[in-house]
Parts: structure tokens; sequence; C-alpha cells
């Protein structure tokens, strides 16, 4: 048996999750928020017990220190030493990580290298292992990769069609990301599929960031971000895909920078831009409800936009076994998954009991009727349990 530790950093935040391998029983969990201010909150949830604390926290570093401190306070552990390895988030991987590797100056350097294609989310997590790498200088670290499932991609499903130099000389491709969570539901999905030979698989991580990949024999061939996590479908701020020339001609209506564009796309698009309301689905439905009708025409995009990708998916699978949603609007809106059912129902020859599916917000279960031509599952995801089961795997096993 073995502590390892699931981490997920962020600019200002630091989310963990402490693992007793391999029977992946969850020891404790928690978040440390606006890391760098004075009103920092650090949350530990033990035992079915939430513990809440308001203070300063400088940098990551602290973080990290205070974090451990409140395990042996709290009774978790009994030292630091029990901690025997650590696994961490990494959104970008590139062209260099088809899979989980142990964090060495090599790695370590890649990642660094990558983030202009990840900003918002490689140079965080760098800050997260360097801060565990000073409190817990001897243990060993690995890097899950966000993009490495994808990566068993075509190069025609990968490529973009620009001058193909371009691609060759700057790594432009289609990386996607949330890998570890579709690779998570499609290891999951085997129980729903155990009499299919050759399994094909759409699964839909739908969350504030959303995207779909097409599965087949629980390999990703086709995955809807691209370059970045701005491609794809229409997310809580993020546009998606689009037209190329419309950034073009938003710089020149509004006197923007390509820059200062890039960034509205990122954050003030998507259901917030389109509606007006709230980057949050809920607000947006219950907008909706209420007859507002900014609201109700970014729902009805953010469905179309799921349906589109699922019926092309559906086209490069050649067929469908299992559809499955995940991710916080995907585990916990029934209505969200009735619209979507909805749109696709007459042409996939799919079907949900509403019954089931209005029962089942954050928990497992099939949701699809026995006529229904494809199986519909609403499955949890859990990247943390993939980042703590690959840094046992490549750390710990046979230890």
């Amino acid at each position: 048996m073995a502590k390892i530790m699931a981490i997920n950093a962020g600019s200002s935040s630091l989310k963990f999750k402490l693992y007793e391998m391999p029977q992946e029983q969850v020891l404790t969990s928690g978040i440390v928020e606006k890391i760098g201010h004075d009103d920092a909150i650090f949350t530990l949830k033990h035992q079915g017990e939430k513990i809440n604390k308001i203070l300063s926290i400088k940098d990551h570093a602290e973080a990290v220190k205070l974090m451990l401190d409140e395990l042996i306070n709290n009774h978790i552990i009994s030292s630091y030493d029990e901690i025997k390895a650590t696994g961490h988030r990494i959104v970008q991987g590139g062209k260099y990580f088809k899979h989980s590797e142990i964090f060495n100056e090599d790695v370590e350097a890649k990642i660094e290298s990558l983030i202009p294609l990840a900003p918002l989310h490689n140079a965080a997590h760098l800050i997260g292992y360097r801060a565990f790498k000073k409190i817990l200088p001897n243990i060993g670290a690995v890097a899950v990769f966000d993009t490495a499932f994808h990566m068993t991609m075509q190069e025609e499903d990968y490529i973009f069609p620009i001058p193909y130099e371009y691609s060759e000389k700057y790594d432009i491709r289609r990386y996607g990301a949330h890998g570890t969570s579709h690779h998570y539901l499609a290891l999951e999905s085997k129980k729903y599929l155990s009499d299919v030979k050759h399994p094909k698989i759409i699964t839909c991580h739908i969350g504030s960031g959303a995207s779909i990949s097409a599965i087949k024999d629980y390999q990703c061939v086709a995955t809807s971000m691209g370059l970045t996590p701005l491609g794809g479908i229409m997310m809580g701020t993020r546009t998606g895909d689009l037209d190329p020339s419309v950034m073009k001609y938003c710089c020149y209506c509004e006197n923007k920078s390509a820059e200062e564009m890039f960034q509205i796309f990122n954050k003030k698009s998507g259901l917030l831009g389109v509606s007006g309301v709230s980057n949050d689905s809920r607000d947006v439905l219950s907008a909706l409800e209420n007859g507002n009708k900014r609201a109700i025409l970014a729902y009805k995009l953010f469905i179309r936009r799921i349906c589109d990708f699922i019926g092309q998916y559906y086209v490069r699978l050649g067929g469908c076994d299992l559809i499955v949603f995940s991710a916080g609007i995907g585990e916990n809106s029934p209505e969200t998954r009735t619209m979507i059912i909805e749109q696709i129902k007459d042409a996939l020859h799919v079907e949900i009991d509403e019954k089931l599916n209005s029962s089942l917000r954050g928990k497992e279960g099939l949701i699809s009727t026995s006529n229904s031509q494809i199986k519909v599952a609403v499955i949890p995801t859990d990247e943390e349990v993939m980042i703590a089961r690959d840094t046992y795997n490549l750390l710990l096993k046979g230890n």
C-alpha cells in the first residue's frame, strides 16, 4: 500500500486528492484557492466533514506546506514521509508525450517549452510541481498529460489545412484536451460493451470547458478541441470552432489587436457572450425558462454544436455503440441530455428513458431504453484516479 497525491495546480489554486494505492481509496481531498492573497481559502474534505480556513498564503510552496501540515493535524498522515509519490495534471504534452512520464529535467523542460500552447495551464502546473518538489524533494513525481490519449489520431484527423511547412515547423496540429477524462470514460464504458467486439464510443465531456471524442477499440480516433482548448464545441466562455475571418473582422470593427480578441474569444464568448447572462449553464437555463431570448438562443446554439459533433463522429466511427455524458453539465443536467437526444434521436435511432434520465445527477447509470439502437450512459468522470493509477504504475508497482 502507498499514499499518492494527485494534483491539479492552477495559477492561483491547488486542487488535490490523496489516494491509498493500489486500492484507489480516497483518503481526503481539497483545494487551496486565491494563492498569493491575504484572504486565500483552504478547504479539506475528510470522512464526510469539510474544513474551511481563510488565511494569507503567499505562494504555491506555502500552500503545499499548509496542506501537508493540515493532513498531519487531522491525523490523515503522521508525517510527510507517508506520501510516496505525486502525480501532476499537465494540460499540454505537445508532440512529445504519448503517455504519462516520470518527471526529470528533460520532461520539465519540454512542458515549459509548450507554455505558448496552454499559457493558462502549463505554467501553473509547473509551479505546482516545483512547489511539491521543494517540500518533498526525495519522492518521485509523474506528469499525466491531457493530450496523451489523443495521440492515437491519424494524421488526417489531427492536421489542419494550412501550408504544410507551418505544421511541420511550428508543430501545429489538433492536440485536443480532457484526454485523461476521455480515457477514463472509455475504460469505464467496457462494462456496457462486454458483448461488442470492436466498440465504437462517443464520449461527451460537457462542463464549462467541453470536448467530445470519438473512440474505437478504446483508442481515440478524433476529438473536438484543436491546437488549444479554444476549439471544438461552444463552451461557457469559449467560442469553439468558427470561421477564422470572424476574428479578423472583429479586430477591424472593434479596433482591437489579435491578442485582445483572442482573449475575448476565450473568456467572454460562448454561453456568456451569446446569452449576456452567465457562463454557468444553470444560470442560462434558468433565464431560458423565464423567457430570456438571448438565453434561449445561447442554449440552442450550445446544444446544436454538441449534436453536430456527435453526428460527425457517428460517421467517422461508422456507427456508434455507446454515447457517454460526463463532466459538470453532462453528469448533472438531465435537461441538457434531453435536449441533445431530442435532436439526434431520429437520425441515430437513439431513445432515452426520461424517468431514468431525470433521476441521474452526478450518478452513473444507463439511461437509454431497450429500443434504442445506441446505448446512452451517464458516467461521472474521475481524472484524479487516472493520475493516481499512472503514478503508482510508473513509480511504485512491483516495488
